[in-house]
């Protein structure tokens, strides 16, 4: 497939404009700590899409030429252009302001059951909104944690999911150095609610052990992706391998625009040219956990890795 700058990309099925006039959807769905900033980084450089930015979580009421205004200097600037300033954003707390917290911090998947009717109208004027001060017809937007997608998908059934998944050694790795991680507190002051009776027996036989608990995490999180793929469509879900995408970005990167029915302009391509995909960080978990608690980690992730093509240590 060609990616040059020049190269427009269509293909069947592509993402048609709701009749009702709402804008067409995206949503970039990770773990969190598995790729997902990145993704949706890039994406929000192409100038067919709108996104939400940081400056609606810090100044509620934003004036439509302010989002217009915040996604163009995002697109001009460099990457290592200070974070804090303008940048895509899961902005969380306008969710919760304008929508509901149960959107932004659940203790549990979210699914079609959850999308009571005033919900349903919140979340559809929060994009509505946004992506009408954009003057755009297309909105990405970024999830981490839970999937969300049943919820989503029964309020937006066109909408598509670009699910991005990072080997779960990884991703426990990186969890259990962040500040945000609860993982301490254990399941009764974690992120993810009571322990599945089979998920508790096994943290109990390996001595629950912290690094353990964060596997479990990941694995919980997996098992709601795959239920979530589930109840989608098959043509309105990708899902893409965080260490495929920073290996060949390119041809990555072109099936994700071509998903989502969106051309390989050179606008995009200029943005697309100022990030760096660095692979240095893909098994950092070897350096950074002990031999012991890597194999702690083979023996609890084993069927789970190799479900989505990655292969434990034989030792484990």
């Amino acid at each position: 497939m060609d990616h040059s700058p020049v190269a427009t990309m269509s293909r069947p099925g592509a993402p048609h404009r709701p009749a009702s006039g709402e804008p067409e959807l995206g949503f970039v769905l990770g773990t969190g700590r598995c790729g997902s900033t990145l993704l949706y980084d890039v994406l929000a450089r192409h100038p067919g899409v709108g996104f939400p930015t940081n400056l609606d979580d810090r100044l509620p009421g934003v004036p439509p030429r302010v989002r217009r205004l915040a996604a163009a200097v995002y697109r001009r600037c460099p990457p290592e252009f200070p974070r804090r300033r303008v940048r895509p954003s899961e902005v969380q707390a306008a969710l919760a302001r304008e929508v509901s917290p149960a959107i932004v911090d659940p203790f549990r998947e979210l699914v079609a059951a959850d999308a009571s009717p005033w919900l349903a109208r919140r979340l559809t004027a929060f994009y509505r909104r946004r992506a009408a001060d954009q003057a755009v017809t297309r909105y990405v937007h970024k999830f981490t944690g839970w999937p969300r997608a049943g919820l989503l998908h029964e309020v937006f059934p066109q909408a598509r999911f670009v699910h991005i998944v990072r080997d779960g050694r990884a991703v426990v790795n990186s969890w259990l150095q962040m500040w945000w991680w609860r993982g301490h507190l254990g399941p009764s002051g974690w992120h993810y609610g009571p322990l599945p009776p089979a998920y508790a027996r096994e943290w109990e036989r390996e001595g629950h052990s912290l690094v353990h608990l964060a596997a479990i995490g990941w694995k919980l999180l997996m098992d709601a992706y795959d239920a979530a793929a589930a109840s989608v469509p098959p043509h309105l879900w990708l899902e893409v391998r965080y260490e495929d995408l920073v290996a060949d970005p390119r041809e990555r990167f072109g099936e994700i625009l071509d998903f989502l029915g969106l051309p390989w302009s050179p606008a995009f391509e200029r943005g697309f040219a100022r990030h760096a995909f660095r692979t240095g960080r893909v098994d950092a978990f070897r350096r950074d956990l002990t031999p012991g608690q890597i194999a702690l980690l083979n023996r609890s992730l084993g069927a789970h890795l190799a479900a989505r093509g990655y292969a434990p240590d034989r030792d484990g």
